[in-house]
């Protein structure tokens, strides 16, 4: 969990963890240079269950990759679970993750659609389930980043997150593209275990430059996947949704799940 600025929502998060069915797991924290108690907030959780977390911090504000890359270091179980600072796991998540890496080998990678929502409430649903097609990972990345769970020798295998600008904002895209390089596979349960904290206006906010990292991630999955080169053709995708009015992308985004 790289945790940033998040002093507000933290607990919440971090007692969601508490709160699984399946307990034996450690956290590992990593705060990127907060500037308000985010830290101390951790510190007092690390000190009361300093059996199971691990609290460690950045020199400086790094970023998602690098803090991610850093929480890595401590990690030393057959799993590594992903998690932010303001969202909710349901309890059942761990238990219902675990148990399906355990009993499906040939997978390196489980997530699960994502419940969305703000101070108003839930307001999207998820709706990808299943394995997704090489083809499907050229339009955008094929599993949910925080509720995903990982075999370990799949990340060490790939040597973390890319931390380079071009992987901003698409550095789990990137990740799952490299994985399927090395001959990892993942797949989306059916189930909502996972409650996501979200402004229902960012996406349509979305600057440019990330726009053209997620063109940029795209074409990478055609050529490290050794896809048909017509694919490159979609990968202008992130950029047209760009150049749409907002009304128009607020439209599009309602019918393909707002529930409210």
């Amino acid at each position: 969990m790289g945790i940033y600025n998040c002093e507000s929502t933290l607990a919440e998060a971090i007692d969601s963890i508490l709160s699984q069915t399946y307990m034996d797991w450690k956290l590992i924290m990593c705060d990127d240079g907060s500037e308000d108690n985010t830290y101390k907030l951790a510190e007092r959780y690390q000190k009361k269950y300093s059996d199971q977390i691990i609290l460690i911090m950045n020199d400086r504000n790094r970023g998602l990759n690098y803090t991610l890359n850093h929480c890595l270091k401590y990690a030393d179980t057959e799993y590594v679970a992903r998690m932010d600072g303001d969202d909710i796991s349901l309890p059942t998540r761990l238990e219902k993750e675990v148990e399906f890496l355990d009993s499906h080998p040939k997978y390196a990678v489980v997530s699960c659609p994502m419940i969305y929502f703000d101070e108003n409430g839930e307001f999207m649903l998820g709706k990808e389930t299943g394995e997704p097609t090489l083809e499907s990972m050229v339009r955008k990345t094929p599993f949910c980043h925080a509720p995903c769970l990982v075999r370990r020798e799949a990340y060490e295998a790939v040597h973390g997150y890319a931390v380079a600008d071009n992987r901003l904002r698409v550095e789990d895209w990137d990740l799952w593209i490299r994985m399927y390089e090395k001959g990892f596979k993942g797949f989306m349960l059916d189930e909502y275990l996972y409650a996501m904290r979200d402004d229902r206006n960012a996406i349509s906010r979305r600057k440019m430059k990330y726009r053209l990292n997620e063109a940029r991630v795209g074409a990478s999955a055609v050529k490290k996947l050794k896809l048909s080169p017509i694919n490159y053709v979609l990968c202008l995708r992130p950029i047209l949704v760009g150049l749409l009015p907002r009304s128009v992308y607020k439209v599009l985004h309602i019918l393909k799940g707002k529930i409210k």
